[in-house]
């Protein structure tokens, strides 16, 4: 037989794929929307084949596509689907398409599961909330807020740095010597204040960071809903996007905020919207729904006993849902203002952040245990089911599998903090 097929992907591209859709069928996914499943079939070449490896990403950036180049990967499984929308042409001028056409010419596919990973019993929502309903060690940690119009000292080094508020400049910066007597003293030279920014950050996630983490997962009293569910899927009942968490005791939104932090890679800061002050009369005259006693408090004075968790973009998921907190990837201006109005605090983590950390700390073991089995199978029927040149032979001998999570993947956005200036903080509130 021939070495090289035009019709056929590899044997262990075969494994990928039903391994994926026996942990997450694509029957969960939501059609109405979505485009999940195999994306990318590159034809198989056993004389220059891939490893038997995996890799995993959020998005198949073209940082990504060479990452699995250079480690001759044999599938990217990517949770976004990098082909949405209906394509009238591939051509190398979109970088995209670049990204697909260089990875068709290595012999290396792509799957892509997304919303099926949502729905899924265990899947990315039940993750996220393990993560706000997980616990750690105790005391959990006491935070405050930062009082207002907060004064840095004048120090010899914040002399140097510049870093000196205007009315804080002592004499000895503006002249030596005292102007005489009927002269004009001397204007002070301006001081331009010195800042210095942080580089980007992101959170981590290394594949032994799930297992650094000090946040026992789903260890507080609690009871979860699917918020949409998805029905008659066989094998996989409760199965639906988003969760709604409501706990036994009622728990202080600063220690949400610290699960969150330790379970996601522990990101230097993320988005937070509290409720501001409001008339609760005039709301109940205008007939809105208003979560009174959050209104005008501190972040620290908060108690949450509701948590809505979709991962994401996740309004069309919490839309309507009545939660003392939204915990999501992002939201719209507009979006994250309602809840606020209605009383609901709200959490975003940048889109993908609120994804990420389940390749590492679920899905890579997940799919490793699945697909040992399923390659095994694979290989022993393409085997028997024909005769084979001594390059298939030895692509079928291979009992390597290997998944590893992308290190070039990452959100767009990072974080970038303000070292030094003239306000250290400002209430929430």
């Amino acid at each position: 037989m021939s070495t090289y097929t035009t019709d056929k992907a590899s044997p262990f591209t075969r494994a990928v794929i039903s391994s994926m859709r026996k942990l997450y069928p694509e029957a969960l996914a939501d059609k109405s929307f979505d485009n999940t499943g195999l994306l990318l079939e590159a034809p198989f070449d056993p004389i220059r084949r891939q490893m038997n490896s995996v890799l995993l990403t959020i998005d198949l950036t073209k940082a990504v596509a060479d990452e699995a180049i250079e480690r001759k990967d044999c599938v990217v499984v990517a949770y976004h689907p990098i082909i949405f929308r209906g394509l009238k042409s591939l051509t190398l001028s979109d970088c995209q398409q670049q990204s697909l056409l260089r990875l068709a010419l290595e012999g290396i596919s792509v799957y892509s599961p997304h919303t099926a990973v949502d729905a899924a019993p265990g899947g990315l929502a039940d993750w996220l909330a393990d993560i706000v309903t997980g616990h750690l060690p105790n005391p959990e940690p006491s935070t405050h807020t930062a009082k207002e119009n907060q004064k840095k000292d004048v120090t010899p080094d914040a002399k140097e740095d510049g870093d000196i508020p205007e009315d804080k400049v002592p004499e000895d910066t503006v002249s030596e010597d005292k102007p005489a007597e009927g002269k004009k003293k001397p204007q002070r030279p301006r001081m331009s204040l010195q800042r210095t920014y942080s580089k980007p950050t992101y959170p981590s996630h290394r594949p032994t960071d799930a297992s650094m983490t000090d946040l026992n997962p789903s260890s507080v009293d609690h009871t979860r809903s699917v918020i949409n569910p998805v029905a008659d899927i066989e094998g996989f009942e409760g199965a639906g996007y988003g969760r709604l968490v409501t706990f036994e005791e009622p728990q202080p939104l600063t220690h949400l905020v610290e699960r969150i932090a330790h379970g996601v890679g522990s990101p230097k800061g993320f988005p937070l919207a509290i409720p501001v002050r409001q008339c609760f009369s005039c709301a109940v005259e205008r007939g809105e729904q208003l979560n009174k006693g959050q209104q005008g408090k501190q972040v620290e004075e908060i108690q949450i006993r509701t948590v809505g968790v979709a991962a994401g973009s996740g309004h069309s998921v919490l839309k309507g849902v009545e939660a003392d907190l939204l915990f999501t990837g992002e939201l719209s201006h507009h979006e994250a203002l309602a809840a606020t109005e209605k009383g609901q605090c709200v959490i975003t983590l940048f889109h993908s952040n609120t994804e990420r950390g389940f390749l590492s700390s679920v899905l890579r073991e997940k799919l490793t245990r699945v697909l040992k089995e399923e390659w095994e199978r694979v290989r022993t029927e393409v085997a028997e089911a024909q005769e084979l040149t001594p390059e298939w032979e030895d692509a079928v001998k291979d009992d390597d599998v290997l998944v590893e999570c992308s290190q070039a993947d990452r959100d767009p956005f990072g974080v970038v903090i303000l070292e030094s200036s003239k306000q250290e903080g400002k209430p929430l509130s």
